[in-house]
């Protein structure tokens, strides 16, 4: 029998996958659901913070204006942490399809930190962060690694 922490994983897992086909498929209701309306990104796209459901969507908006439809992403090695009410978890994350002038790209790996919150029995993302690891000498961000 499940415990109550292996349940609220499962669920957690669940709204990782739902987010991850919406993102697919850029349905953005649905990225949506799974935000908490107060979100604070700090995506990889400036401002420094993006607050708020709607300020996060905006970045997706931002994204398929660039690629075709459907767009390829891909989640590896997710790990999550469950406590009572609050939850974080970690992983590389990778967006690739084509362009809408036609050239394909694999993407590039970014590293993704979620802090979740369960409200009213659901789990949302209240905190998500997108980086990308700095040769500290040149400034330059590296793009070509991958986990």
């Amino acid at each position: 029998m499940a415990t109550p922490r292996e349940i609220d994983e499962i669920a957690i897992r669940q709204q990782i996958d739902t987010l991850v086909e919406a993102i697919r498929t850029m349905d953005l209701d649905r990225m949506k659901s799974i935000y908490a309306p107060d979100i604070v990104s700090f995506d990889i796209q400036p401002p420094l913070q993006h607050v708020g459901a709607e300020a996060k969507i905006k970045q997706w908006i931002n994204v398929s204006t660039i690629f075709q439809r459907p767009l390829g992403y891909e989640v590896r090695d997710l790990t999550i942490t469950v406590g009572d009410d609050v939850a974080f978890g970690h992983c590389f994350g990778r967006l690739s399809g084509t362009l809408k002038n036609g050239n394909s790209t694999s993407g590039s790996w970014v590293r993704w930190t979620v802090g979740l919150r369960k409200i009213d029995g659901n789990w949302l993302i209240v905190h998500d962060q997108i980086s990308v690891p700095t040769d500290v000498a040149s400034g330059r961000a590296l793009l070509d690694l991958a986990p």
